[in-house]
């Protein structure tokens, strides 16, 4: 008799690739057992609730930002109960940032880190060179490239209020420290007012860009040679991906306070409690968030591991133009968001205020206002 497990994950080669992959070579092993990996939009991966998921599917790829809401309500198997000591130690240990402890919220693992991500920076070589410039290294020539039309970046609402949390963190002000308080006023409207205008001097189709839209404009098209910030993808690193490669580097340096600090994104893989093949569904689990794994059937469908050991690898590196080793003092100082019960209610709403902030101006104040105010209404709620 079979044994059937259904995952979903998003729809993106990065995304959907590397579960078919280990799912294949894992069903190979173990006669019996059969994994399906269904995908769905990247805005329905970030939009739908995972409670309605849960329902439906044994395997979830989920952002850490749900880790609260999963421990609070229940959801996710909490995988420290099923996993070795050991595994638990190797996953910590070997962390790319802080991509493992995101997922672990009031003593519950919810996820392992099969994925990690971070807002680089990425350019066309080629493009640079035809324009006689060196690929930005801070602030200033980063706004000086985008003048001369250059310069695009990821501009929907929830990657502009990553960028914001970034400039805010940047500067030496990490957001939602104080009580009822996402950001102070100085660094709040110093943030705002560097993204509006560096977004003012950008192509305004960038405004409905994800990181992917991004990626495949500059991989496609001659028009833009460089993106300050958007979430990493190592597949248009890779030859043969994309009509043009891409590179990948470090964030810009922003003044006295060195190289931006990106907000952590990334995914991980967690198991429904609703599953009625729990078990087994954290055995592939563990499989696929293996250090061998990651390094090979995962990295190479076009997976960015979870696992430190595979940025590092020679290997690896040599297939994707150095992305990983280029990339990875980025995501060892990002920010990590906030993981409570309600945070993502507070996500799905403050990145249009940012956003309209950064279109229309006005005063800036008053963006930071109903910012303070989603985030105390999404405190509340998730106390109830």
């Amino acid at each position: 008799m079979t044994t059937v497990l259904r995952g979903i994950t998003w729809n993106h080669t990065r995304g959907f690739l590397p579960k078919v992959a280990t799912a294949q070579r894992f069903m190979e092993t173990h006669p019996g057992v059969e994994i399906v990996w269904e995908k769905r939009s990247l805005q329905a991966f970030a939009d739908e609730p995972i409670e309605h998921l849960a329902v439906q599917y044994d395997l979830l790829i989920i952002d850490h930002p749900w880790a609260g809401f999963a421990a609070d309500k229940g959801i996710l198997v909490p995988l420290e109960q099923h996993v070795t000591d050991a595994f638990l130690a190797d996953q910590a240990l070997h962390s790319v940032g802080r991509s493992h402890e995101s997922y672990c919220f009031n003593g519950v693992q919810t996820a392992f880190a099969v994925d990690a991500a971070t807002p680089v920076a990425a350019y066309r070589a080629d493009l640079l060179a035809e324009a006689g410039v060196q690929v930005p290294q801070t602030w200033e020539e980063l706004l000086a490239l985008a003048k001369r039309g250059k310069v695009a970046f990821a501009g929907i609402p929830v990657d502009t209020l990553m960028n914001f949390y970034m400039l805010c963190a940047t500067q030496g002000e990490e957001p939602f420290q104080a009580e009822g308080r996402v950001v102070s006023e100085q660094i709040g409207v110093q943030a705002l007012e560097q993204l509006r205008e560096l977004t003012s001097l950008c192509t305004e189709e960038m405004l409905n860009w994800n990181p992917i839209r991004v990626y495949e404009a500059m991989s496609g098209g001659d028009a833009i040679a460089y993106c300050p910030f958007a979430y990493g993808y190592s597949n248009y690193s890779r030859q043969g991906y994309a009509p043009h490669v891409l590179h990948f580097t470090d964030l810009v340096s922003l003044g006295s306070h060195g190289p931006l600090r990106s907000t952590l994104g990334g995914t991980g893989i967690s198991v429904s409690a609703r599953s009625k093949h729990a078990a087994l569904a954290v055995q592939y689990a563990v499989y696929m968030t293996s250090p061998e794994v990651q390094r090979t059937v995962f990295a190479e469908a076009g997976g960015q591991p979870g696992h430190r050991s595979a940025w590092v690898n020679e290997e690896l590196n040599r297939r994707t133009n150095g992305y990983f080793q280029a990339t990875l003092p980025a995501l060892d100082r990002a920010y990590l968001r906030p993981r409570y019960s309600g945070y993502l209610d507070f996500q799905d709403h403050a990145g249009d205020v940012v956003r309209d902030y950064v279109i229309k101006g006005g005063r800036p104040q008053q963006a930071l206002e109903q910012l303070d105010r989603l985030y105390r209404q999404s405190v509340t709620e998730a106390a109830r």
